[in-house]
């Protein structure tokens, strides 16, 4: 910071010199502060500043800014922020004080660039100034007001959070090819859970907890616990209704109109029309013929084959017992068979879903890492 003062001059060929050095506290300072230091100045004291023969002060002061800065994370970790460094004097106003741009600011972006040589977390993009006036209680301020614009090196969360987030919901999305009839598959997606929450769990720290917003990539971390916990009830579903179906009674109507025919339809599995079994004809109606049409021939010739006509009328009895029996149990294996393929359904479509969030997913990352890299 470099300030004039107007009755402190002198001439450097009779005094010898044109710059001294005095301490800090044996002249005046203007009281110039920054609106957006939210800490104390850590930085190491200098006690001393250079005083030039027209009257010229240079205080090179260092100074460790801690500020506030209004942050938008929503497209965190290729987000972009643009902060403000606010210079006024805090008792007087440009009657007594005024300030100005000592160098041009594109001079100071390059400068900070060559300076700039720790790879941190952020990258300085661009910088620009502005000075304002501010009136106030019948006086006005000069601000001059820096804008930086810095991005948010990427790489870091790119390696540690998205790819290994991207792993393990892939390797959930390959678990429906696993029989839904297998413990296997319950027990692996219970393992991927925990080891997602596990993970979710080491790396919170990674995740920025200031913002007027929620990040994006949060949501997608609890889309996919989401997605997982409700492939693991799925898979809870299919398995008992694989082994408990024909426990079950006659699906509902709505369940088969929105299930088998709706959502059968939108995952392209129909329902296949079931065989039909044998057909037995009425043994009635055959014995009563025979015996209705011939039993008084049958009495007048030939006595003893009335024993013939009991014994068809026997059979005639069974065979009626097996046709209930074979039709009772056709239609119970029908109520299982319904239930199994609104199970396959459900499977199909959680999968289809799944598929569907992971492609937008991974679509939407990389467009934002392209846009990220070209702005």
């Amino acid at each position: 910071m470099t300030w004039r003062i107007e009755f402190l001059s002198w001439d450097p060929v009779e005094c010898g010199t044109s710059d001294i050095t005095v301490p800090r506290l044996n002249l005046w300072r203007p009281d110039v502060v920054i609106n957006e230091f939210v800490d104390k100045n850590k930085a190491p004291d200098t006690y001393y500043v250079r005083v030039n023969h027209t009257g010229y002060v240079t205080d090179g002061m260092p100074v460790k800014v801690k500020s506030s800065c209004n942050l938008n994370i929503y497209t965190f970790p290729f987000d972009m922020q643009k902060c403000s460094f606010t210079f006024h004097s805090y008792m007087h106003s440009n009657v007594s004080v005024r300030l100005s741009f000592a160098k041009p600011v594109e001079d100071i972006l390059t400068q900070s660039k060559a300076l700039m040589k720790t790879m941190g977390e952020w990258e300085l993009l661009n910088m620009t100034s502005y000075k304002h006036n501010l009136v106030s209680y019948g006086s006005s301020w000069d601000e001059l007001i820096y804008y930086v614009t810095l991005r948010r090196r990427a790489m870091l969360y790119v390696v540690n959070l998205i790819i290994p987030s991207c792993f393990l919901i892939t390797l959930d999305l390959f678990s429906f090819i696993l029989p839904p009839q297998s413990v296997d598959r319950s027990a692996f997606k219970m393992t991927l859970i925990l080891g997602y929450t596990v993970f979710l769990l080491l790396m919170n720290d990674l995740l920025p907890v200031t913002g007027n917003t929620i990040p994006l990539l949060n949501v997608f971390f609890s889309i996919c616990l989401a997605l997982m916990v409700a492939s693991l009830l799925e898979t809870i579903i299919i398995t008992n209704l694989l082994h408990n179906a024909k426990d079950y009674p006659a699906v509902p109507r709505w369940v088969r109109v929105l299930v088998i025919e709706f959502m059968g339809r939108l995952v392209c599995l129909r329902r296949k029309k079931p065989v039909q079994g044998f057909i037995f004809p009425n043994q009635d109606s055959m014995v009563k013929v025979k015996a209705g049409g011939q039993g008084d021939a049958v009495g007048q010739a030939e006595g003893p084959e009335t024993g013939a006509v009991s014994e068809l009328r026997k059979l005639r009895r069974q065979l009626r017992d097996i046709r209930q029996h074979v039709f009772s149990k056709s239609e119970s294996d029908q109520h299982s068979q319904d239930w199994v393929h609104i199970g396959c359904v459900i499977d199909r479509f959680l999968f289809i879903l799944y598929a569907i969030f992971i492609s937008v997913s991974f679509i939407t990352i990389v467009a934002l890492w392209i846009h990220w890299k070209s702005t």
